[in-house]
């Protein structure tokens, strides 16, 4: 099932539904940090997740872009002539590269890893054109540094909920912005999104953000 989420509320209606026919897309993804995002660049787009296989080995940057893609393509598949942006984001820290956690203790794992160090965040990002069927995958690249941890503060964490579904078992938007002490590169890559790379992508082809 797909959701449209209508962002534009400015102008004549003849100008909001001009608007919204030139600016809609397939968001190809259920994450609610993207969706918050991509309204933030005032889109209006429809939520259509992916259901593709996301076990894949290989280099970060390599493993988002090619999941990013596979995504993408698999909405597309569905619906013919769209616009899809499919994303997907990992966290690499000390040689690891981290998904979401599977369970509290691998929570756990993953902050005393990140604990007092730096972790870079990967999100590849793909656009398929509707209109010529170009398919423009990218990457972008954030360093994240963390204050040290103590495994109390991480448990308390952990029991907030907050760290199960996310990569690297942090959300730097939410309560897991206490353990992030500098950024060096787009927050909004950490979130799950980098919109400033989005909207390079969309205006290449021919969008007018």
């Amino acid at each position: 099932i797909c959701a449209i989420i209508c962002c534009a509320s400015f102008g004549t209606d003849a100008e909001k539904e001009s608007f919204a026919m030139q600016n809609s897309l397939i968001l190809a993804s259920g994450s609610p940090r993207r969706r918050e995002l991509l309204s933030l660049m005032g889109i209006t787009y429809q939520i259509c997740p992916a259901d593709v296989d996301e076990h894949m080995t290989g280099a970060p940057d390599e493993v988002v872009m090619a999941l990013s893609r596979r995504k993408a393509l698999a909405v597309a598949e569905r619906h013919s002539g769209c616009t899809v942006l499919g994303a997907d984001t990992l966290v690499a820290c000390r040689g690891e590269i981290m998904g979401k956690p599977q369970d509290q203790q691998d929570a756990m794992r993953m902050l005393m890893l990140l604990s007092g160090g730096e972790n870079n965040v990967y999100t590849g990002v793909t656009v398929i054109d509707g209109k010529t069927g170009r398919v423009d995958t990218r990457c972008d690249q954030t360093r994240v540094h963390f204050v040290p941890i103590t495994p109390e503060a991480a448990q308390r964490y952990i029991d907030s909920g907050e760290p199960m579904d996310k990569a690297g078992a942090y959300g730097a938007q939410g309560m897991g912005g206490m353990f992030v002490s500098a950024i060096e590169g787009s927050p909004s890559n950490v979130i799950g999104l980098p919109i400033h790379l989005v909207r390079q992508m969309l205006m290449e082809i021919g969008w007018q953000l």
